[in-house]
């Protein structure tokens, strides 16, 4: 239960001014249920998904880092603007009023200083408010569930005699998950009747990474490794040939290198453990960048699931990635896959990134940090903003609990308010005013509290009536429910402009 005032409480549980009136003079509707365009990607139970495709019993990432349950999708038919807000881990496409979790950085030179962005405070904005140079807040993924060991399946066929058995369990040592790592990145399980292995493909010059493979696999399985260079085509591969390795492999981290990806259970080990998981995935498939004013490491995957998973992973180190995409295309006469690649440039970020890959840092310029960290969120400005028709479904849900979900790039409200005002007036004050609000307690306790400080007020004075006057009214409200005030008063002001529309002389008297 969210932190709510006694006041806020009260007007809950016997609102005074809800229901309709007859005949009214003005009726301000806003609010929206549904608000992302379908192909927009959320993360759920471990993977990334588009809001067209989600189920109930999904549980998505919410404000506070952790999984959470939805109760609902809405979807109907849009037609009009959207927005997309691009910044440093993807895009997001949603409707101009959807509430978005940021800072808004005002026009002045001191506000380009991060410093000085940093003493402002958040709040939920809609996305058609914001522009580039705001800053977005991420949450980073706290939900920890340490494992200390895993059970391989250890079956085998009838008239397997040949098989070496391995243990029975496997501890989830920093070697054993450096070794997942390495798979993640260079590996393949080969899961036959006439043949089952495990093969990591290195570059022929990274002795050191082939070497640290067969160190792993004599000292976690007991078996012995076969190596075959190829200078030819400059390659190296190790084989482990063992069923019961190629089945855990194959169990754990799904087959071909575009549905790789990670368990549940490794996503939410202890960020001390998924280390060396990154820097197994990081020798296999990145590579640092040195000859540049600033480095830069990089790493791409052709599995769009492993490329999120790798991004939350590096968040909870506090390492800020930047996420790009490529489409598959023929280059040459040579044929490319769809691949995905992050990027790591900013200098502390850097710096625990060669840590974890056991590198030194030296580089000493200065350079600086447009994102940063708090214990809770990833800051980091917007980098584009685009507005564009659209004209089809869009989609959002009910999160009961905490009123939030994560996009790709995004916090965004659930935005499951939906509030009506109707006024009678005369003699230009609000004689009556009535309210019924589809939406959560802060919602109606905030349309309840605006019907009060609008009653028997002029018009232009019902105008002047701001979030902060209702809020205040309550007794303040969480920083998450500060948006239902806003929608109060955007509800007020739509009546009094439809009456002032079905009134033209109300208009001119206000000139």
């Amino acid at each position: 239960m969210l932190p709510y005032s006694g006041k806020v409480l009260n007007r809950f549980k016997k609102p005074k001014n809800v229901g309709s009136l007859k005949n009214p003079d003005g009726i301000g509707e806003v609010g929206n249920l549904k608000c992302l365009i379908g192909n927009q990607q959320v993360h759920i139970n471990n993977k990334i998904i588009s809001m067209a495709e989600l189920n109930i019993g999904n549980r998505i990432i919410s404000h506070d880092g952790q999984y959470h349950p939805f109760s609902a999708v809405h979807k109907r038919q849009h037609s009009g603007k959207i927005i997309i807000l691009k910044n440093k881990l993807g895009k997001t496409a949603l409707t101009e009023d959807h509430l978005v979790y940021a800072i808004k950085i005002p026009n002045k030179r001191k506000y380009f200083d991060t410093k000085v962005k940093k003493g402002l405070a958040p709040a939920w904005y809609h996305a058609g408010a914001l522009a580039k140079r705001d800053i977005i807040l991420y949450p980073l993924f706290n939900e920890v569930s340490d494992k200390k060991y895993i059970e391989p399946d250890l079956s085998k066929n009838k008239y397997d005699f040949k098989s070496i058995q391995i243990p029975g369990q496997i501890q989830l040592s920093p070697d054993f998950l450096r070794l997942c790592g390495y798979f993640l990145a260079e590996g393949h399980a080969n899961v036959k009747a006439s043949r089952n292995s495990v093969t990591l493909c290195f570059n022929i010059n990274e002795e050191r990474y082939i070497q640290d493979v067969q160190t792993i696999v004599k000292s976690v399985f007991g078996l012995h490794t076969y190596v075959g260079r190829k200078p030819e085509t400059n390659t190296a591969i190790v084989i482990i040939n063992n069923v019961f390795v190629a089945k855990l492999f194959k169990e754990l981290f799904g087959s071909g290198a575009a549905g790789k990806k990670i368990p549940d259970f490794m996503m939410l080990l202890p960020p001390g453990k998924q280390k060396h998981l990154i820097c197994g995935m990081w020798r296999g498939d990145g590579h640092i960048t040195f000859k540049r004013k600033f480095p830069r490491a990089s790493y791409t995957t052709i599995s769009e699931q492993l490329i999120q998973q790798m991004k939350i992973l590096l968040l909870r180190q506090k390492i800020a990635p930047s996420l790009y995409s490529e489409n598959e295309s023929i280059k040459k006469g040579v044929h490319h896959k769809a691949a995905y690649r992050i990027h790591v440039d900013d200098r502390n970020s850097l710096r625990t990134l060669m840590s974890i890959l056991s590198l030194d840092y030296y580089y000493c310029q200065t350079q600086k940090d447009h994102s940063w960290f708090d214990e809770n969120y990833f800051y980091t400005p917007l980098s584009g903003y685009e507005a564009k028709p659209y004209n089809g479904l869009v989609y959002n849900l009910e999160v009961p609990e905490t009123h939030s979900f994560v996009t790709n790039s995004l916090l965004v409200h659930n935005c499951g308010d939906i509030m009506k005002v109707y006024i009678k007036v005369k003699d230009g004050r609000i004689k009556d005013i009535k309210f019924e609000t589809f939406g959560c307690v802060a919602a109606i306790a905030s349309s309840d509290a605006l019907c009060d400080l609008a009653k028997g007020k002029t018009l232009d004075d019902a105008l002047k009536i701001t979030d902060r006057d209702i809020a205040n009214e309550l007794g303040g409200l969480p920083q998450i429910k500060f948006h239902c005030s806003v929608l109060g008063s955007r509800a007020l002001h739509a009546a009094i402009d439809d009456y002032r529309k079905k009134h033209p002389e109300a208009k001119k008297a206000r000139k």
